[in-house]
């Protein structure tokens, strides 16, 4: 796969050694994100907090179709939620699906919101797998660290309403954060719960401090502010300009997702972690994306697209 340079990109995280995402595309309808999330990290690049649907996202969409390996699937999104309030007046990721679902691609939603149910007409007749990021059932903590998204409530809802429509999901317990949502017994009630509703794969990771969303957590949790301090802020590694807690802490404040997640046969992963051993990932993908089902057959390829395909085939990514 090559990098596009337009709107349907391979996914490059950074050339981050610790990234084990098998290879897929990635597209993002909006830049920025109304979510407003406290910990974000996307926000150390992109200025703009607020959901902006990118300019001419179809035309460059439908040229960008030509070109792609169709062997790889998209996630949507990785920088900037797929359905920001905006969504539900704008339509944009809707217009997106709309193009690629019918050609057969395997696409994965990556989402806080449960607005993607106005969607569920096309997740159920496609190829489509969802993942619904869950940081804590506590409703009140969450609106404290994710202003404008859906509750956690709501996002079980969403699951339960995915589950009836045979829509495969996984869940993300991400991210765990020291002293704030890492109590063992809920974060093992969270797995529990996504489990029961019909979660088949969980991925967790705990924060990674960033100067601009570390400044937004400490000015919303100032009890915590020595405690982060002395886990991030000389305590932490640096590593790709994340400030990681040291690894005897992440370890045991993910173990109980992990361990949970495998008493009750979930498949699961973390993410970014450097923890890779089965102990703490065991699946086929850390993502998720094992789970897309083929609902449809890919559309015809022409000649050069075939071309493409056996060029990327033996190219290195």
């Amino acid at each position: 796969m090559v990098l596009l340079g337009t709107v349907l990109t391979s996914f490059d995280p950074w050339r981050s050694p610790l990234c084990t995402c098998p290879r897929k595309y990635t597209i993002n309808p909006y830049t920025g994100c109304s979510h407003r999330c406290l910990y974000c990290y996307t926000t150390a690049y992109i200025r703009s907090r607020e959901s902006k649907p990118k300019q001419y996202l179809n035309h460059r969409l439908r040229r960008d179709l030509k070109y792609i390996d169709p062997r790889f699937p998209v996630d949507m999104s990785l920088s900037s939620d797929p359905y920001p309030p905006e969504e539900r007046i704008l339509g944009i990721t809707r217009a997106v699906l709309e193009l690629l679902l019918p050609a057969g691609l395997r696409v994965q939603i990556t989402t806080k919101s449960d607005a993607l149910l106005r969607d569920i007409d096309l997740l159920s007749r496609y190829n489509v797998a969802v993942s619904v990021t869950i940081t804590t059932l506590d409703d009140s903590l969450a609106r404290r660290l994710e202003p404008n998204a859906p509750p956690p409530s709501n996002r079980l809802k969403a699951l339960e309403i995915l589950k009836d429509h045979n829509v495969p999901f996984s869940v993300r317990v991400d991210p765990v954060i020291p002293y704030l949502n890492d109590d063992e017994n809920s974060l093992r009630e969270l797995v529990r719960e996504v489990a029961s509703i019909g979660a088949k794969h969980v991925v967790t990771s705990t924060y990674k401090a960033r100067p601009d969303n570390f400044a937004r957590m400490v000015n919303a949790f100032p009890e915590l502010k020595a405690k982060w301090m002395k886990l991030y802020y000389p305590g932490g590694k640096i590593k790709l300009g994340y400030a990681y807690a040291p690894i005897q802490l992440r370890r045991r404040i993910l173990w109980p997702v992990v361990d949970e997640a495998n008493k009750l046969k979930l498949t699961y992963a973390t993410c970014r972690e450097n923890l890779t051993t089965p102990k703490y990932f065991r699946a086929p993908s850390c993502d998720g994306t094992h789970l897309i089902p083929s609902r449809i057959e890919l559309r015809s390829r022409t000649a050069e697209r075939i071309r493409l395909e056996n060029f990327f085939s033996n190219s290195r990514v």
